[in-house]
C-alpha cells in the first residue's frame, strides 16, 4: 500500500470509478460525502455507503466511518472508508497530499489549491493554474480524460452523451416534487411510455414517471428520495444488451480515473525523488 494520504470528494459513480483505480493501484483513498448523496447509477457508487453502512462495487468495499480515527483500521482491511463531511473540514487534519474533487458538481464547491500539493478536479466549473493544479476533462468525445494544466475543461451542455443514437432522452427528470417510489428499478427492460417510478407530493398528489425510450434502466435514484422538480432521477440506457453494465464501472469513469491516476503517481515519484 502506498502512504500517500488521498481524500476523493465525492462518491458517485464517476468518483467511484476514480476510487476503484487508485485502490487497485495500492493506495488507500479516504471518501468525502454529503449526508444524502443522490446517486443515479448507485449500483456502482460508495457513496450509497452512506445509506447501508457498507458497500462493494467490483470486489472494493467502501465502510461508512463516523470519525476519521476509524478510517485506519477500515484500510489495514484493504477497504475504503467513506465519511460524511461534504465541507471537507478533515482536510485541515489530515493534511492531504492529494485531493480529487470528484463530486461532478459543474461548479466549484469550496475545493481549492491550498488543501494539498496536488489538487485534481473532474469536468468543468475548475481553472487549472487557479483552483486546482489539474482538471481532467469529462466530456464525452476526442477529449474525454484529457488533463488540463491551464485552463478549464468543456463547459456544461446541459446534454448527456450520445448512447446508442441518444442523448437527452436518455435521462429523466421529475415534472413534480415529492416522494420517489421505483416501480422499474436498475436493470429493468422497459419500453418507451412504461411507468418507472411515481412522485407522491404533500397532498398525496401522485406524478407518474415515465420511460422516455426503450431499453435498460441503468441508474435510479434510491427508493423513498425526496425530489424537487426538475430532479434527475433516471437514466435509460437504449442497448438491450448491455445488462451487465448496470451493475459495473463504464468506460468513462474509467477513462477518467487514468487520468487521475497518471497524476497521482507522477506526483508520488516526484516527491520520492
Amino acid at each position: 500500500m502506498h502512504n500517500l494520504r488521498i481524500i476523493v470528494r465525492g462518491g458517485g459513480d464517476l468518483a467511484t470509478g476514480v476510487i476503484h483505480r487508485l485502490w487497485s493501484a495500492g493506495f488507500a483513498p479516504l471518501v468525502l460525502e454529503c449526508a444524502q448523496p443522490a446517486a443515479i447509477r448507485r449500483q456502482v457508487a460508495l457513496c450509497e455507503a452512506v445509506y447501508s453502512g457498507k458497500v462493494t462495487v467490483e470486489n472494493m468495499t467502501g465502510v461508512r466511518i463516523n470519525t476519521l480515527s476509524e478510517a485506519v483500521s477500515v484500510w489495514q482491511q484493504g477497504q475504503v472508508p467513506v465519511l460524511v463531511d461534504e465541507a471537507a473540514a478533515c482536510v485541515k487534519t489530515l493534511s492531504p497530499d492529494v485531493v480529487v474533487d470528484a463530486i461532478i458538481a459543474k461548479k466549484n464547491l469550496g475545493t481549492n489549491m491550498a488543501m494539498a500539493p496536488l489538487t485534481i478536479a473532474l469536468g468543468p466549473g475548475f481553472a487549472a493554474g487557479k483552483d486546482v493544479h489539474a482538471v481532467v476533462e469529462t466530456k464525452r468525445g476526442h477529449n474525454l480524460g484529457r488533463i488540463i494544466k491551464k485552463g478549464s475543461a468543456a463547459p456544461n451542455s446541459g446534454v448527456p452523451g450520445i448512447i446508442g443514437g441518444f442523448g437527452k432522452e436518455r435521462v429523466l427528470h421529475t415534472e413534480a416534487e415529492g416522494r420517489l417510489h421505483i416501480v422499474q428499478d436498475i436493470g429493468s427492460i422497459v419500453e418507451k411510455g412504461q411507468l418507472i417510478a411515481e412522485i407522491t407530493d404533500a397532498a398525496g398528489k401522485v406524478t407518474p414517471v415515465a420511460a422516455t425510450l426503450s431499453g435498460i434502466i441503468r441508474g435510479m435514484i434510491r427508493e423513498g428520495f425526496y425530489v424537487t422538480k426538475g430532479f434527475k432521477i433516471a437514466d435509460i440506457d437504449p442497448r438491450r444488451e448491455e445488462l451487465a453494465n448496470c451493475f459495473t464501472i463504464s468506460d468513462k469513469a474509467r477513462c477518467i480515473a487514468g487520468s487521475v491516476l497518471e497524476l497521482v503517481c507522477q506526483y508520488a515519484m516526484q516527491k520520492e525523488n
